[in-house]
Parts: C-alpha cells; structure tokens; sequence
C-alpha cells in the first residue's frame, strides 16, 4: 500500500472530472474498437483496425459515419457491439457506472458527482442520483415504444426475429442520434413511409433536446412543477424554429429538383425528415450528394448548431446558437447585459458561449484542411477537385456535429484521413473547448495585469 500511494495521489491530482470523462469515452472507443477487430465481428472479411477504430469512434461518439456497409461487413455479433456502444456513447459511461456503484450499495465520489451533473444538469441538485434513474428509465421506455412502432412496420417486410433487431437497432440508433442504419441505403427505402419518418424523427427530437427538458416536461404534465426553467424554454423554442426553419427552407430550394414529381405527402415527410436529421441524427431518407448547393449549406448550418446540452447530440448546441444571437442583438440595442424572458444571463455563460462557438469553428478549419493536405489527388487539376472542398468540409462539420451525414466523401477516404475524422468526432462529442481545457488548465494563475484597449471591429 505504502509503494502505490504517490501513485495514486499523483492520479488523483491529474486525474480532474474533465480528464475523466474524455478518457472514459477516449477507453470505450479503444474497447469497441479491438472488439470490432476481432473475427467474430465481421460479416465476410475481417476490417482493418484503422475501419474498426473509425466505426467504434463513429459509434461511441453517436455520430454514424462509415467506412463498411454495417448491416452487410458486420455480423450479428458485431451489429450488436456497435449497439452497445452508440447506447453507452449516447448516455456516456459515467452513467452507467453511477447505477452499478447505487446497486451495489457502494456511494459516489464528489468527482463522479461533479462529472455527471455537468454532463446532465444545467444547475446543481442533490437528487441527481434520483435524476439519473430517471434518465435510464426514460430512455429504456422511449426506445421500447420506438422499437414496438417500427417493429410492426417491419414486420411486414422481415420475419418476426429479423424485424425486430431491426427495429430494435434503429430505435436505439435514432434515439442516441447515432444514424447508423442495417440497410445499405440507410432509410431511403422507406422515404414515404409516415409511420418510419413520424417514428424517427420523434425519436432523433426527443433524444436531442436534452434529459433534463425531457424530465422538466413531464414534471409539468404532472403537475410536479409549475414552470419550466429558463434553460428549458430556450431549448424548446430555439429546437422548433430549427425544425420549421430548416423544413420551409429544404422544400424551397428543393422543390424544383429532389422534390419535383413527389407525391405532396411526400414532400413534406422529406423535409420535415431533412431538417430534424441533421441536428445530430444522421439518418437520410433521400440522397445527400444531390441535393442542391443552397440545401447543403442550410444542412451544414444545422449540423453545426446540433442538438442541446445533456442530450445525446453534438454541435455547439442550440442555446449556444440562440445566445450568440442574443449577445449580437443587446449589442445592436447598446445594452451591456444580455437578458431574455426577463432573466440576465451571467457574464461567465457568455463568454464560454463565444469560447465554444470559435473553438468549434477553428478545430473544423483544421480538420477540413488537414482531409485537403492528406488527399490524392493526383494527375488532377484544381478545377477538378474543387468538388472535394465541399465534400470534406460536409464531412468534417458532420463530425463535428455528431451528425453522420456524408455526401459520399466517407467511403473514399485514406487512412490518414479517416484518422483525422475520429478525431473531429471525439471532439465533437466531448466538446473542443472542454478537450483542450481539461490538459491546459489544471492550475489558474492570479496574477492581474494592467489593462490596455486595442482597436477591434
């Protein structure tokens, strides 16, 4: 004992609740990927690790791009890792651990306590432990009630057994806001279909607006609480302007190309589906790589907002989105302070705001030139790779924002590439700032220096 003490408090000065939540998933990937790497994960052919890594990163970190056909590379066995995995990625690590340590009737330590309550709660509680049982239980009753919809739907093209994992699969898949899919071409068989599309998206919806909105809703249908919190508000409205936003702007640029000849119910399915889908999801009812130049960008923009805090999605996250414009529209007005719904909102919220949304954008700068430096494009011109910029820098946002999205760039990657893309998805999942502040600033100095204004603007 006395040899492993400096050890163990040498970790447990380093080892801060950040570091421990970016390692928890950093060793789940690692997990996932030597098990999809093993031969009873694969389909046919055995991958290679660098696919096992970036299909176990894709899973862990919900986002679900691919290198394989999932329902076709995989076997059943391996099909059923990737689940594990989105579901624990989804809800994270931590959270599971929480309820085996409370079963076995061991407590929880303070960092544990700080880790989840960052991860799940806009405030501090002391039911959190009540609040995390909660969650689970929600989570296993929504995609039970999803698996149970799609599961007739199925039926009536698999057999009993198949439909089932099948709609076990996507239900679990679309709540996470994994988007990974059995069928090769993911959704778009069952485009027009109400009860898969109204299935989905209300999964991808209620998966992305966070667990603690989920919980203040229906403490508020109960009768448990009398008003929903500021959080909660934002949330729901900014999530419904996406959804109507992106919705009227997809039929509008697509109805004289993807939409054109389509039946109206159809019509509105799709863009209802491609507006919810890319705030994390990634699944697609129609193809990506044609839609039009104007579409695309709304879907980059969505992809990059994401879903909200203390959900299963990734993006700078919706209230981040709405402060921004908060932040911009007091400044217009000449007010110092931002407030809304007549609350202020703290300095120090901003200012992480402003921090999350530029780191965001840098870390995507980064990775979209590192997917144009590791490219071969040999024998040609830039005319004719101009292409690539657009698809990489989709791919690269889609990472980012957990999405999952491709316009079929994923598949024709190079290892160092795909490598390059794991990492925008570990980053998108755990947050850039977050990653980058958990190894630079474990001590703060307090020394105040002289101020001094430079010119800006």
């Amino acid at each position: 004992m006395t040899i492993f003490h400096p050890v163990r408090t040498r970790l447990s000065r380093h080892l801060t609740p950040p570091r421990i939540f970016i390692l928890s998933f950093a060793l789940l990937i690692l997990a996932g990927s030597v098990l999809l790497y093993l031969p009873f994960s694969a389909g046919g052919r055995s991958l290679s690790f660098v696919d096992a890594l970036f299909s176990s990163a894709s899973a862990v970190c919900v986002t679900g791009l691919t290198v394989i056909d999932i329902g076709r590379d995989l076997s059943f066995a391996g099909q059923g890792v990737t689940l594990v995995l989105f579901q624990i990625g989804g809800l994270g690590i931590l959270t599971f651990s929480v309820i085996v340590f409370g079963m076995m009737g061991r407590g929880i330590s303070f960092r544990g306590r700080e880790i989840i309550q960052t991860t799940f709660l806009n405030t501090p509680r002391r039911d959190f432990i009540v609040i995390i049982k909660g969650v689970l239980q929600l989570t296993f009753c929504i995609e039970a009630a999803g698996t149970a919809l799609l599961f007739v739907r199925f039926c009536q093209d698999f057999p009993p057994a198949t439909a089932f994992c099948h709609a076990l699969y996507h239900a679990v898949s679309a709540f996470n806001n994994c988007g990974y899919s059995l069928f090769s071409d993911n959704l778009m068989s069952y485009r027009g279909d109400w009860l898969v599309n109204l299935t989905v998206m209300g999964l991808i919806v209620l998966g992305g607006i966070g667990f603690i909105v989920q919980l203040e809703v229906i403490d508020l249908l109960r009768g448990v609480r009398k008003r929903l919190s500021l959080h909660t508000k934002m949330v729901l409205l900014t999530t419904a302007s996406l959804i109507a936003a992106g919705a009227v702007l997809f039929y509008l640029f697509e109805m004289d190309c993807m939409l054109k000849g389509v039946p109206w119910p159809t019509q509105l399915l799709d863009s209802l589906f491609q507006s919810i889908t890319p705030r994390t999801a990634g699944f697609n009812t129609v193809d990506i790589g044609k839609l039009t130049n104007a579409t695309i960008l709304v879907m980059m923009i969505l992809m990059f907002i994401g879903a909200s805090p203390g959900s299963t999605g990734g993006g700078i996250k919706t209230t981040s989105f709405t402060l921004l414009l908060l932040i911009i529209w007091n400044r217009l007005k000449g007010n110092e302070r931002v407030n809304v719904m007549n609350r202020q909102i703290p300095r120090e919220v901003l200012g992480r705001t402003i921090a999350i949304i530029f780191a965001a954008a840098f870390s995507i700068c980064l990775i979209t030139s590192l997917l144009l430096i590791f490219g071969k494009n040999e024998g040609m011109v830039p005319e004719q790779n101009r292409a690539l910029f657009v698809e990489y820098l989709f791919e690269t946002i889609s990472a980012f924002g957990t999405v999952g999205l491709s316009m079929g760039a994923t598949a024709k990657l190079n290892d160092a590439q795909k490598l390059a893309v794991v990492l925008m998805m570990f980053a998108g999942r755990v947050g850039p700032l977050a990653l980058a502040f958990s190894w630079f600033a474990e001590k703060k100095r307090k020394v105040r220096y002289a101020e001094e204004s430079v010119m800006v603007g």
